[in-house]
């Protein structure tokens, strides 16, 4: 059963990931969102940014071929909350965007994320300011302010799931609004 918590952030995603603003997720909209990232961490390594990039077309792929129960070519709100209620179908995903997005905030390779790189990515995927620097104090620094990529990678795993409340993530989403 999805907690409330996980319905908030659902809708969250699904307004983040309209990133053209026409009311639907399309391939233009991974695109565009998948640009900004791999843009916001210039000095991470190709490899990361090209990994990144195919995690976005992996989402979409599986967005489209899960959820467009049209056939439209396109997946509206309503056929994105399915995501809430069979997260099953979408562990994979989530597992290789959470892997590729926490690396990506790593372009030294030494296991951490630094707050300036996790607010940058945070920034261009489109969450607000506050919200992100009370997600990563969340995580509980350490070491130079910097979080581990295992502990983000594992939180935005968390974000997906809708059994869980009281997370993390839930500071991205405040009062179901972004």
């Amino acid at each position: 059963m999805a907690t409330s918590e996980a319905n908030n952030r659902v809708e969250l995603v699904f307004s983040l990931f309209d990133a053209n603003g026409n009311g639907v997720l399309d391939p233009g909209d991974f695109e565009l969102m998948g640009r900004r990232v791999v843009e916001a961490v210039p000095e991470a390594g190709d490899s990361a940014k090209n990994r990144m990039l195919q995690a976005f077309q992996g989402y979409w792929d599986t967005l489209r071929t899960e959820l467009d129960a049209d056939g439209d070519g396109q997946v509206s709100p309503e056929e994105f909350n399915a995501i809430v209620l069979d997260p099953q179908r979408f562990d994979v995903t989530v597992d290789e965007f959470a892997e590729a997005l926490a690396a990506l905030g790593d372009p030294d390779g030494d296991g951490y994320v630094e707050r300036p790189h996790f607010v940058a990515l945070m920034t261009a995927i489109g969450f607000r300011r506050p919200n992100i620097e009370a997600l990563f104090d969340a995580f509980e620094p350490v070491h130079g302010d910097r979080i581990p990529v295992v502990t983000w990678a594992d939180g935005i795993r968390d974000y997906y799931r809708p059994e869980k409340s009281g997370i993390p993530g839930d500071h991205l989403v405040t009062d179901g609004t972004r």
